[in-house]
C-alpha cells in the first residue's frame, strides 16, 4: 500500500520501506487531527507493530507515537525487553521517548526528521549517550526519508496556524 501524501515514494533500501511504513502512521494520526507523527517497530525484518501519535484521542500526554508502540510490543512479546526490535519513527524523539526506548532496550532508533525544538536525539540533546549512566546503549541515525517527514510536520503547523488566525 502507498502512502496517500507521499504516493510516487519509492524506498530504495529496508531503511527507507519501513520507514514508508511509519509515514503511513503519520498520516492515519492527521486523519485524527493529531501531530502527525508515527512509528513502526521492527522484529526479524519485519513490520512488528504499528502505531502513530494518540495524545488528543486519548487525552493522554504520554500517548506519543513510540511510547504506544512501545507499549503493544512489549505486550505482544510478554516482556519489557525489547532487545531483538529496531524503531523507526518520523521525527526524533523526544527526552519522554528517548527514556522509553532506553528502558525498552530497544537496539537502534531510525528516524526521518530532526526536531530542532525538543529532539533528545541529537539535536536538543544526546538521551542516547552512554556517559549519562545509561545501562543500555541504543544506536540511532537519522534523515531517513527527512524530506517527506519533514514536510507532513510542517505542512500540519502551517494548516494550524492558518485556521487558528482565520484565514
Amino acid at each position: 500500500m502507498k502512502s496517500r501524501l507521499f504516493p510516487d515514494l519509492k524506498p530504495a533500501n529496508d531503511h527507507e520501506r519501513f520507514m514508508l511504513e511509519a509515514i503511513k502512521q503519520a498520516e492515519k494520526a492527521i486523519d485524527l487531527a493529531e501531530c502527525p507523527i508515527g512509528c513502526v517497530i521492527v522484529k526479524d525484518g519485519k513490520v512488528f507493530v504499528r502505531a502513530h501519535n494518540l495524545r488528543l484521542t486519548k487525552g493522554n500526554s504520554l500517548a506519543h507515537a513510540e511510547i504506544v508502540a512501545i507499549n503493544k510490543a512489549c505486550k505482544k512479546l510478554g516482556d519489557w525487553r525489547l532487545e531483538d526490535c529496531d524503531m523507526y519513527v518520523t521525527l526524533e524523539p523526544c527526552t519522554m521517548c528517548a527514556g522509553a526506548i532506553i528502558q525498552s532496550r530497544i537496539r537502534k532508533v531510525y528516524f526521518g526528521a530532526y526536531e530542532p525544538k525538543s529532539g533528545a536525539v541529537v539535536s536538543c540533546n544526546d538521551i542516547f549517550d552512554v556517559s549519562h549512566g545509561h545501562n543500555h546503549k541504543v544506536e540511532f541515525e537519522g534523515g531517513i526519508l527527512e524530506e517527506p517527514c519533514s514536510k507532513m510536520m510542517l505542512d500540519f503547523f502551517r494548516n494550524i496556524r492558518k485556521r487558528d488566525s482565520g484565514k
